[in-house]
């Protein structure tokens, strides 16, 4: 573990936090610049890891470590690694992405609407770079109510429902996590002397079997239904379609990551034992998701709906490809959580342009636009392409890698990703077609523009970074691989770790996960 002077995580904790309080301290006419501005300071900042970073060290840089609450091991630890490095800029990308979608589409209480989106952003920054599980649960409790508050007052007609779904769902989840932590805590107790919330610590505890399995239980709902993973997953059509163009972005691109980043955080290096026991459960669970997001998205009229229904499919293959605990499994996964922020953040962004424009989301009243807006059907083919995975393009880096650790795990499994990947194309393809080129079935033939020099600012750049990563993705894979065979030397179960790559039992000899020494306090 590697600590540096300048609290650079701090600082991308506080930039929004302090632009909201600036929003709060000024007239509605200037929040939305104000709000722009800290939206992109905040996006800078979170490309300084990208160039600081030391690729090949898999330990937690960037430390920093503040006691809080010293009697009860509470600190404000904050670090990342391989497996948060990429998903800082992601969120400031999208949160900057976000703040611009809103900039028109807003008329009333513009100051509590971005004040509610930069503590938003705040929270899901802190998520991923919390090195203490209390401080960890206060950003994913935090993060709750800006977006609570974004579906429940700036939402669609049945926002209040949307709203209190997303609320109960999410916080009963969090409950059984914070049970799990507290008893983390005194197991650290038990083999320290002391109480720790200190999640490094936690990697180098012995967790009794017999505590193993509900353990993991308890940690593995709070992460399933943020993730979310069939049955957990009926709350996120509802956010999705009730949320306004901004809180869709947001919560696809960044929020259902969470769960994932959760499980790999805390489910496969805590209890190795209790996950081998319930990964085929959990692939179980996956499979059924790829395959029912598939089927329900075809059924949708709703064109927001057919797109959240396609986030329950495309996150159902991630947790599978994860589970499969191999190198390409877990690069593909944690790959694949960037490309789906960028995809189906697009499409949610095109989805909200076509109802400015035709105010309704209605596929039988929908097509015939790709004459009539050319601009917006050339971002909208290459971003549901970048979902399908054409090569060339970021989402087929993630689905051949997921494909490869599937058919590494098994041949049947690998049979059942390809056949969920052949149906995400089917509904996506039929999508664009009912869309973009059949004839336009809409009663009201009324004018209307193409893209604005606003909404190609916003597009533009995430359409280049499809590509960057399609064509060069070593990168990011290259950058990944040292986190990652990390998490499958610590996540396999003592009796297999014989079997294990004579590089993975070496981390494991030198101090398991993340270099557990603690940085100079």
């Amino acid at each position: 573990m590697t600590t540096i002077e300048f609290p650079l995580l701090s600082v991308l904790i506080a930039l929004p936090l302090a632009g909201g309080a600036l929003v709060l301290a000024l007239d509605e006419r200037r929040a939305r610049a104000v709000a722009l501005g800290a939206a992109f300071l905040t996006f800078l900042a979170t490309l300084a890891p990208l160039f600081l970073f030391r690729a090949g060290d898999p330990g937690f840089q960037f430390v920093e470590f503040y006691p809080w609450v010293g009697a009860l091991g509470i600190a404000w630890h904050l670090g990342i690694d391989g497996l948060s490095l990429f998903l800082l800029p992601l969120t400031g990308f999208l949160s900057l992405a976000a703040v611009l979608v809103s900039w028109e589409s807003v008329g009333q209480k513009v100051k509590a609407y971005f004040v509610s989106f930069l503590v938003l952003e705040a929270g899901m920054l802190g998520v991923f770079v919390a090195l203490d599980a209390i401080l960890f649960y206060v950003f994913w409790e935090a993060m709750l109510i800006p977006m609570f508050l974004i579906i429940g007052i700036w939402g669609s007609e049945n926002r209040r429902y949307a709203a209190l779904k997303f609320i109960l769902y999410t916080v009963a989840g969090s409950l059984f996590l914070l049970v799990g932590f507290i008893v983390m805590a005194f197991l650290a107790q038990a083999q320290g002397g002391a109480p720790s919330f200190d999640i490094t610590r936690w990697m180098a505890l012995r967790v009794p079997a017999s505590h193993q399995y509900w353990l993991f239980a308890s940690f593995f709902v709070a992460f399933a239904v943020k993730v979310p993973l069939f049955p957990l997953h009926t709350w996120l059509p509802d956010a999705h379609v009730e949320a306004p163009t901004a809180g869709s972005v947001l919560l696809a691109g960044v929020l259902l990551k969470m769960g994932v980043y959760g499980i790999l955080r805390f489910c496969f290096p805590l209890f190795p034992e209790a996950t081998a026991f319930f990964t085929p459960a959990v692939m179980t669970l996956g499979l059924i998701g790829v395959v029912y997001g598939a089927l329900v998205a075809f059924a949708q009229k709703d064109l927001k709906r057919l797109v959240a229904y396609s986030s329950v499919s495309h996150m159902g293959l991630i947790v599978v490809g994860v589970f499969c605990l191999n190198l390409a499994g877990l690069k593909g996964g944690i790959v694949q959580m960037l490309n789906h922020g960028l995809s189906t953040g697009a499409l949610f962004i095109l989805v909200g342009a076509l109802y400015e424009r035709k105010k309704t989301r209605d596929l039988d009243r929908l097509g015939g636009l790709a004459g009539r807006t050319p601009v917006l059907a050339t971002f909208f083919v290459i971003s549901m392409l970048s979902s399908v995975g054409l090569p060339g393009l970021n989402g087929f880096v993630g689905e051949f890698l997921l494909l490869l650790g599937s058919f590494r795990y098994a041949w049947w499994l690998g049979a059942l990703a390809a056949v969920s990947v052949v149906l995400g194309a089917l509904y996506l393809l039929w999508m664009t077609q009912r869309v973009l080129f059949e004839k336009d079935r809409s009663p009201e033939k009324t004018g209307f523009g193409d893209f604005s020099i606003r909404e190609k600012i916003i597009m533009t750049p995430i359409v280049l970074v499809m590509f960057f990563i399609g064509l060069f993705p070593a990168g990011l894979t290259d950058r990944l691989e040292p986190a990652v065979r990390q998490i499958i030397a610590v996540s396999a179960p003592a009796t297999d770790r014989e079997a294990l790559p004579a590089a993975d039992v070496k981390i494991l000899a030198e101090g398991g996960t993340h270099g557990l020494q603690h940085p100079r306090r």
